[in-house]
């Protein structure tokens, strides 16, 4: 049996006024998904460990069955594994967006959508004006880059920019970790850490707001890219591969267009599958990522396909873009996968998610618990009819807790 699952990112919602108070799941249109639940069997997962902020980060990993208590070092350092950057002993890596600030205020955690090549520019320009041999900005993906701090601790409080929509930024500047006993161990302090990286954010706003491509975007009254705002930092992780922890998965991939995704799959030794036009938004190739998922399936055990559309828009509370994003995933991917899998002698199990939810009417991650599906060929179904947050309620799988979630997944063989 191989198996696959398909994330659809922060899918999961609230009911929503203009939808009827329907969910997201319960208003659109998925018969695919649907289908799949009525076949197969179904139930919630708690995502997110208790002491832990629900990012995406910390849900993935807990879903691919990892503690994260034992290994958990932030966004940054998944993200430079995922850009190919190679930790080393001393290095701080922490995850730097570029955002828009307007008003004393964050208006978006993305800077207005950024390219990838846009933010590269912009990326390079801040390395060339404010790195030094302890400090380097290296590019990632559209608007998430990484910030590398030699010698910086890891011990701060920094506010993830997408939890904080149209609130003022100056007092979610970065803090030291209140509690925490500075260790002798040759780093910097986390109060001259954070100072480090303040002064980094306003020094940006400076040199941004004086960039070209900033001046032609106000120009237009187009959301300027104009401050970096680092968050979620951490040391190199030391993490099994996901082979060690289930010799069925002898080979695996995962494909997403988000450097922290493909840095968990990195450090649990997953092949990296890059597919052309994939973006990380509704314009994201969904076509090419099925491809690709079908087409790793032929030769690994396992594949971890993750679409990031539906955070972003949750993210954006636009509830119209979310319903589509949703929709997309199951046409798109959940449709193709299927009918194509189906056909093949040897069985796939299928299995649908959330990592957790971003309700379009609060705009920011969620620590709830998440519905899921599971289908193969010759399950014996459970009474729930359709997938969504309500339904699955009833599932015969009940309320899973963090790495339940692929152990009963790992089971089936």
């Amino acid at each position: 049996m191989k198996h696959i699952i398909i994330l659809g990112d922060g899918m999961a919602d609230h009911p929503v006024s203009t939808l009827g108070n329907k969910t997201v799941l319960q208003y659109a249109s998925t018969p695919y998904m649907d289908m799949l639940a009525r076949e197969g069997r179904t139930g919630r997962l708690q995502t997110i460990p208790k002491g832990f902020l629900p990012g995406s980060e910390v849900a993935n990993t807990a879903i691919l069955g990892y503690d994260l208590n034992e290994v958990y070092e932030g966004r940054g350092p998944l993200e430079a594994a995922s850009i190919g950057y190679e930790m080393q002993p001393e290095d701080m890596a922490i995850r730097c967006n570029i955002v828009c600030l307007e008003d004393g205020k964050i208006k978006n955690h993305h800077g207005g959508h950024l390219t990838t090549k846009e933010g590269d520019v912009l990326i390079k320009y801040l390395n060339d004006k404010l790195g030094n041999e302890n400090i380097r900005f290296i590019t990632g993906i559209q608007y998430r880059h990484l910030l590398i701090i030699k010698n910086g601790n890891k011990h701060l409080v920094c506010a993830p920019p997408h939890d904080y929509p149209d609130k003022a930024w100056r007092p979610l500047l970065v803090k030291p970790e209140e509690g925490y006993t500075c260790q002798n161990d040759g780093r910097m302090t986390a109060q001259e850490t954070a100072d480090l990286i303040n002064d980094l954010i306003l020094k940006s706003q400076e040199l941004l707001a004086e960039h070209p491509f900033n001046k032609e975007r106000a120009a237009q009254h187009i959301d300027q890219a104009n401050s970096i705002w680092p968050w979620s930092g951490g040391y190199r992780p030391n993490m099994m591969t996901l082979s060690q922890y289930f010799p069925a998965v002898k080979s695996g991939a995962v494909i997403s267009a988000v450097d922290l995704i493909r840095g968990i799959g990195h450090y649990a030794g997953l092949r990296i599958i890059n597919v052309e036009g994939a973006t990380g938004l509704a314009d994201t190739n969904y076509e090419g990522k099925a491809k690709a998922a079908v087409d790793a399936l032929r030769d690994d055990d396992f594949v971890f396909l993750h679409v990031e559309a539906s955070d972003e828009a949750g993210h954006d509370g636009d509830v119209q873009l979310k319903l589509k994003t949703v929709e997309y995933l199951d046409q798109r991917i959940v449709k193709p996968v299927y009918e194509e899998v189906s056909k093949w002698e040897e069985p796939v199990c299928i299995a649908v998610l959330p990592d957790h939810p971003t309700p379009v009417e609060i705009r920011t991650h969620m620590d709830e618990p998440v519905p899921f599906l599971i289908w193969y060929p010759g399950i014996v179904a459970d009474e729930v009819q359709d997938y969504n947050e309500m339904s699955c309620i009833n599932g015969s799988y009940g309320l899973l807790h963090l790495n339940e979630f692929i152990k009963e997944l790992m089971k089936i063989q």
